[in-house]
C-alpha cells in the first residue's frame, strides 16, 4: 500500500520516494511511486498538480486500487529515487475551498436540516447541492454565520472513530460509513466523514462569499468562493461598481439607485421616441390611402418600423403594400403585406432575384435582400 503523505502531513510540499511502476499510455505515463503527497481527485476535490524532479510535470493524480497514479509528460526509471514537488498554490487554494464548503453545509444542516447532495470545486466557482430550499435572504444569514466562526480560528480535528465511537458521533455522511472512517471536526462548526485536505484552523480561510443560490431539481445550488479567489471575486466586483459609479457621478453604493433612475429615463425617452415615431409613421401613411399598389423605400427606419408602416399601410389599402429601408451597400430590411392577400410566391420570387431572405405568414412577410434600390422598383414594375 502506498504511503499516503498527505494524510499525515497536509502542509508537505516536497518529499522523496522510490518510483515502484511507469508505463506509457494515450495520455502520457503513468507513474506509481511507494509514497506520495499528490492529492488523487475524489470527494468533490480535485487533485494536486507539480513536478517529479523538477522536468516532469504531473498534470493528473487518480486513485485505482491501492494505488496512486501520477499522469506525466515523461517517463521516469523504475527503481529511481526521485524528488517531488506539489503546486502549493493549488493546494492551498484547494484547501480553502474545501474547509469553506465543509462550514457552510455544517452551518446549513445545523439550522435548516438540510443535506448537501452534490458538490463541485470548479477552476472558477464552488457550487453546492441542496436538498432544501434558501432564499437570499437565509443565504446571508448562513454566511455571516460562517465568517464569524471563521475568525475565531478554530482548530481543524481529524478523528478515526472505532465502531462503537461512531455509532454515537454525530455526524454528516452521504451514505453508511464502517471500519475505519477518516472524521474532520470543526468544533462547534461541522463534523463530517471526509477524506480531503483541508486547513489547519479556520482563520486560513479567511473569508466565504456566498455568491448566489438559485433553484436546482428538487432544492437549491449555491455558488461561493473562499479565502484568495473569494477576495480576488470581490476586488473584481468593486473595480466594476466602481467603474459604474465614476459613469454614473454616483456614490459606490448608491451604484443601484442611479441605474435605476436612467433606466427610468430611457424608458420615459422610449416612450417619447415610440410616439414621435408613431405620428411619422401616420402622416408616411397617409399619403397613401386608397392606393391599388404602394411602394416605399426610406432610409432610416428600424426593421420594427418597416414592419409597423406595413401594418398601418394594408389596413387603407386594398393593394399589395412593400416597405424597404436601407442602402445599396448594406441592402435593405423589408415588408410586404396584402390584407387577406396570399404573397407567398411573390415573396419567394422576390428573394430569388434580390438575393433576400424572410418569409412569413400568406398576407403578410419580413426580410431583409441584398441588392440596389433601382433592382427592388424594378422587380415591382415587372410584377405590377
Amino acid at each position: 500500500m502506498v504511503d499516503r503523505l498527505y494524510y499525515s502531513d497536509t502542509y508537505l510540499k516536497e518529499f522523496t520516494a522510490v518510483v515502484i511502476g511507469c508505463e506509457q499510455v494515450k495520455k502520457g505515463w503513468e507513474i506509481i511511486l511507494d509514497r506520495t503527497a499528490f492529492y488523487p481527485e475524489g470527494g468533490g476535490q480535485p487533485c494536486d498538480t507539480g513536478t517529479i524532479n523538477t522536468d516532469i510535470h504531473v498534470t493528473d493524480v487518480q486513485e485505482r486500487g491501492e494505488e496512486i497514479i501520477h499522469l506525466a509528460d515523461k517517463p521516469v526509471e523504475v527503481g529511481s529515487a526521485v524528488s517531488c514537488r506539489i503546486d502549493w498554490d493549488r493546494r492551498f487554494d484547494l484547501m480553502q475551498q474545501h474547509s469553506g464548503e465543509h462550514l457552510v453545509s455544517g452551518f446549513i444542516h445545523a439550522k435548516y436540516g438540510y443535506n448537501n447532495v452534490g458538490f463541485h470545486m470548479g477552476s472558477e466557482m464552488i457550487t453546492v447541492d441542496l436538498d432544501g430550499e434558501l432564499d437570499a435572504k437565509a443565504l446571508a444569514e448562513i454566511e455571516r454565520a460562517t465568517n464569524e466562526y471563521i475568525w475565531t480560528n478554530k482548530k481543524t480535528e481529524e478523528l478515526h472513530p472505532s465502531e462503537d465511537e461512531l455509532k454515537e458521533l454525530d455526524y454528516r455522511s452521504k451514505k453508511e460509513l464502517t471500519g475505519d472512517v477518516r472524521i474532520i471536526r470543526f468544533p462547534g462548526g461541522d463534523t463530517c466523514a471526509c477524506c480531503g485536505t483541508h486547513v489547519a484552523s479556520t482563520g486560513e480561510i479567511g473569508l466565504v462569499k456566498l455568491v448566489s443560490v438559485q433553484k436546482f431539481h428538487e432544492g437549491v445550488r449555491i455558488e461561493m468562493l473562499c479565502g484568495r479567489r473569494a477576495m480576488e471575486y470581490l476586488n473584481a466586483v468593486n473595480g466594476e461598481n466602481y467603474k459604474i459609479s465614476t459613469l454614473l457621478s454616483a456614490k459606490v453604493r448608491e451604484t443601484s439607485s442611479a441605474v435605476e433612475r436612467l433606466m427610468n429615463e430611457a424608458q420615459s425617452l422610449k416612450i417619447k421616441i415610440a410616439e414621435a415615431e408613431n405620428n411619422m409613421l401616420n402622416d408616411i401613411a397617409k399619403d397613401y390611402v386608397g392606393k391599388d399598389f404602394v411602394l416605399i423605400n426610406r432610409q432610416g427606419l428600424t426593421p420594427e418600423s418597416v414592419r409597423r408602416l406595413t401594418a398601418v399601410l394594408i389596413e387603407q389599402n386594398s393593394g399589395i403594400c412593400a416597405v424597404f429601408s436601407g442602402n445599396d451597400n448594406d441592402g435593405y430590411k423589408y415588408a410586404v403585406g396584402q390584407k387577406d392577400g396570399d404573397l407567398r410566391e411573390l415573396v419567394k420570387q422576390m428573394n430569388a432575384e434580390l438575393n433576400g431572405r424572410g418569409g412569413g405568414k400568406p398576407f403578410f412577410a419580413q426580410g431583409s435582400v441584398s441588392c440596389s434600390g433601382e433592382a427592388i422598383n424594378k422587380f415591382f414594375e415587372d410584377k405590377k
